[in-house]
């Protein structure tokens, strides 16, 4: 996004709102290795306010990461309130994220090591219009994450898969939601626009509708300074064309169970704020001019951060990291600031999070071959 004033490095994590952080953590760490702690922090969101019921939320989050390569989980518990579930069964087209896309070398693999150790497959692989097999599964609280093949890796841990790699996006209107996702966002190259019924889709509730369905790919990779470790991703768009959908999280907050935004690492916020103004999506959450222009402290690292909506009401976070923890116990802390925003940090300074690794509970026949 270098001729906007802006970097987009890549997909930093999706949100997933969940009701036992723990529970949560541990199952994400044994499928999906999501084992490296950023951070991890228990305060209130103050600056959340128009997505929290307009007070301030007491809650529990770890941001963790596979360091073979993808974008990480924030996971996500309210602490002052019972988390809310969803009172229907969230169907393709519905309006929100409705399954995160996680990157694997091989699917056929990932979907024989994922079915032999007793998690919830939906079906067998299936092609997509652009002839690539992909096949989902279920978390035990109801969250569906989409299992495509990728190519770009960083570290080579022999797991089974990578970390997130996108989302599939119900929308009303992609014609209005390409405004965000192809310009602002940077996924301006269609790999494929097709409408109909498929097979790749059946699996899952709702996925017998007929769609329009656009995957979307940047034409220029991601890049900047953790990059390497975030690699690249796609974004796809699900309109309903033979049914009404509804807001995945209509009547409930933000941090509530489900995926509750996606984020991008990013540089240069500023710009970024003009761009996305101008574009008719403005800030609706902005830390920098909360803090009037400190940046935000999150425990063991800091930045700035801001949110946008779709045209739907779907967050989309920005974080421009300032602050992030190398080696924690040495106190080596990183200050993004210093650096070309443009060049990737060296691979032996990414590889040094590994330090950062917490074991879950059942790690032990957890993710990997």
């Amino acid at each position: 996004m270098k001729n906007k004033g802006y970097i987009i490095s890549g997909i930093q994590q999706m949100g997933v709102g969940v009701f036992d952080l723990t529970e949560a953590w541990d199952w994400y760490i044994r499928a999906f290795g999501m084992d490296c702690r950023i951070f991890e922090d228990e305060a209130e969101a103050r600056l959340m306010l128009p997505y929290t019921g307009g007070e301030p939320r007491s809650r529990h989050a770890v941001l963790a990461m596979n360091l073979q390569s993808g974008g990480g989980f924030e996971v996500w518990q309210h602490k002052g309130k019972i988390p809310e579930y969803r009172d229907r069964e969230t169907r393709l087209g519905d309006l929100g994220i409705f399954a995160c896309k996680m990157k694997v070398k091989d699917v056929e693999s990932a979907w024989k090591y994922y079915s032999a150790n007793n998690f919830e497959v939906t079906g067998k692989p299936a092609v997509d219009p652009a002839g690539r097999k992909s096949f989902f599964i279920k978390d035990p609280f109801g969250n569906l994450f989409h299992i495509v093949g990728a190519t770009d890796w960083f570290m080579n841990l022999k797991k089974i898969s990578g970390g997130s790699y996108g989302a599939i996006i119900g929308v009303s209107d992609i014609s209005r939601a390409l405004g965000l996702y192809s310009d602002i966002l940077g996924y301006d190259r269609v790999v494929y626009d097709t409408t109909g019924t498929f097979d790749d889709l059946a699996a899952v509730p709702g996925g017998n509708g007929r769609f329009r369905r656009v995957l979307l790919a940047p034409s220029r990779p991601f890049h900047g300074g953790f990059n390497p470790i975030f690699g690249q991703s796609v974004i796809e768009l699900v309109q309903a064309l033979d049914s009404e959908p509804t807001r995945i999280f209509e009547g409930r907050l933000w941090g509530d169970p489900g995926f509750i935004h996606l984020c991008y690492d990013i540089s240069g916020m500023d710009n970024l704020r003009k761009y996305c103004s101008e574009k008719g999506f403005p800030f609706t959450v902005d830390s920098q001019e909360s803090h009037e222009g400190s940046s935000f402290d999150m425990g063991e690292a800091a930045g700035y951060f801001a949110y946008i909506e779709d045209p739907d009401g779907t967050l989309i976070e920005f974080v421009e990291t300032h602050k992030v923890p190398i080696l924690k116990k040495l106190g080596w802390y990183l200050d993004m600031r210093r650096r070309d925003p443009n060049k990737p940090l060296p691979a032996w300074m990414i590889k040094s999070l590994r330090f950062s690794r917490v074991k879950g509970k059942s790690q032990a026949r957890g993710n990997s071959h």
